[in-house]
């Protein structure tokens, strides 16, 4: 029988304890046991999450305070540095993880053992925790490669190819080799695109992501997310020009000649500031939508 790996579960925290509890319970629940979950808090200003855990009482749970707030991008680079197991999982504080994800994930690693990234089927909810599909959401559906329940497997080039067309991968439902990831890191200077940017450079490397399709995580969408809030100002799509040339640089030098090509186009990118536009324009926010549609258009 072949020797199942273990997996930390690392959650980045600042929030209110009540948001990232539900979190935390669903790792709880689930029907692997064997798991760690080091939550990194980030100095945020209550220590209700610690009194929490430590009442808890279980060992598997491990808490550790920055001493200061040294904000995402740095607690990401912090949260990797507290990985011990082969395989980690960075858990955002108000996603759910369904009782069988560490069960099914863990299923295709064993399958795949020469896999760098595995990433399952994922329903997005919103801020209550319904279903919701928004028009982001229904773009990476559409683009996100189709694996069935055993799985397809894109290395090096056709990964990069797939993921610099639309980042359809969700960052929180990811499992990662640790050894894989921590041979680049999180890049500090692109704070919206931290997972983007290592997928890439883990497909450079001729690195390997599993993509299924068994729904075993809950990825919470709403309009006071990072994601959404940087969308809406305009610092994603700005962020998102820069990083994509970039890459398609580097895809050039290395021959990726097609994956260049879709990275200077970048028409997902420039679609989605396109509609952030209009619907500012039609809530009489002019100046926002004239930078919005700038961006549209570089």
């Amino acid at each position: 029988m072949k020797q199942v790996p273990s997996v930390d579960i690392v959650l980045p925290y600042y929030s209110p304890v009540e948001r990232a509890w539900p979190s935390i319970s669903s790792v709880l629940a689930q029907t692997r046991r064997d798991w760690r979950l080091v939550v990194v808090d980030d100095a945020y200003p209550e220590n209700g999450v610690r009194d929490r855990l430590h009442a808890l009482g279980d060992s598997r749970i491990h808490y550790t305070r920055n001493e200061r707030n040294i904000g995402l991008a740095r607690n990401f680079n912090r949260c990797l540095e507290m990985v011990e197991a082969p395989y980690f999982v960075m858990l955002g504080d108000d996603d759910l993880m369904h009782p069988r994800y560490l069960e099914s994930v863990l299923e295709r690693i064993t399958a795949h053992p020469d896999a760098d990234i595995v990433q399952p089927g994922v329903r997005v909810i919103d801020g209550s925790g319904a279903p919701a599909l928004p028009m982001a959401d229904r773009i990476k559906s559409m683009l996100r490669p189709r694996g069935g329940l055993e799985g397809i497997a894109l290395t090096g080039e056709a990964l990069a190819e797939s993921l610099i067309r639309a980042d359809w991968a969700y960052f929180p439902s990811l499992v990662w080799r640790t050894g894989s990831a921590r041979a680049h890191g999180f890049r500090e200077e692109y704070e919206v695109a931290l997972d983007y940017g290592l997928l890439l450079d883990i497909a450079l490397d001729g690195g390997t992501m599993i993509v299924y399709d068994d729904i075993v995580f809950d990825y919470r969408r709403h309009r006071a997310s990072a994601s959404s809030t940087t969308a809406a100002s305009g610092l994603r799509f700005a962020q998102e020009r820069a990083f994509a040339l970039e890459y398609a640089e580097k895809f050039a030098r290395r021959g990726w000649s097609r994956a260049a090509r879709i990275g200077r186009r970048r028409l997902i990118s420039r679609a989605h500031a396109a509609s952030e536009a209009a619907a500012a324009l039609l809530g009489g926010e002019v100046r926002r939508a004239m930078t919005l549609a700038g961006l549209a258009i570089r």
